[in-house]
């Protein structure tokens, strides 16, 4: 299936875990129950957008970030 072959060939690759602190695993929880309460497939459909938009922009800053620390 075309659509899934994105998220497919950006999975994330395995990594040690990073632990959350106690404030951001609620706030994790607190999301994952307004997603998962939310009907409306326009909404959802935003949220995935975001939520791409927002993972690459943290992968472009980690990035930066790791080249920063390679040239120093």
């Amino acid at each position: 299936m075309k659509r899934h072959s994105f998220l497919l060939s950006h999975r994330i690759q395995p990594m040690a875990p990073i632990e959350l602190t106690m404030a951001q695993t609620f706030e994790v929880e607190r999301l994952k129950r307004d997603i998962e309460a939310q009907s409306d497939p326009a909404a959802l459909r935003e949220l995935a957008k975001d939520l791409l938009k927002a993972w690459f922009s943290e992968k472009a800053l980690t990035n930066q970030a790791i080249q920063a620390q390679i040239k120093c």
